[in-house]
């Protein structure tokens, strides 16, 4: 792109947003909470109070655990289920809970993974 047109992109740019800021600032609600932040600030500083003191106030929970309560819980893992693979070629029989079985591993190359996974039954 050259200079010029990067120039005219920017200040074409430049126009809109101080549309959209023109549109803005004359917004009742923004100006509402505009005021609100103020009068909110001022107060804060006419007793001394932080924005955690405020949040401590309201959410004395957050303040306890020291974050989120929600984010607190540990998740569990789910338990892997047992499967059992019986080959019917062979009639040999795997229990696994993963595909990280040597032998399982030999089946999938050899017949494929769709066909051994065909044979599986899951048992818990």
């Amino acid at each position: 792109m050259s200079l010029i047109t990067e120039y005219r992109s920017i200040e074409e740019n430049i126009r809109e947003l101080q549309e959209r800021l023109k549109s803005l600032s004359q917004d009742d609600k923004l100006k509402k909470e505009l005021e609100f932040e103020g009068k909110l600030r001022a107060l804060m500083g006419e007793y001394q109070k932080s924005l955690r003191d405020i949040i401590a106030l309201l959410d004395p929970e957050t303040v306890k655990s020291g974050k989120n309560v929600r984010a607190s819980k540990p998740v569990a893992k789910r338990a892997r289920k047992i499967k059992q693979y019986k080959n019917p070629h062979s009639g040999e029989v795997i229990e696994t809970k993963g595909g990280n079985h040597k032998t399982l591993k030999e089946w999938k190359v050899k017949w494929g993974a769709d066909v051994v996974e065909s044979w599986a039954t899951l048992l818990g």
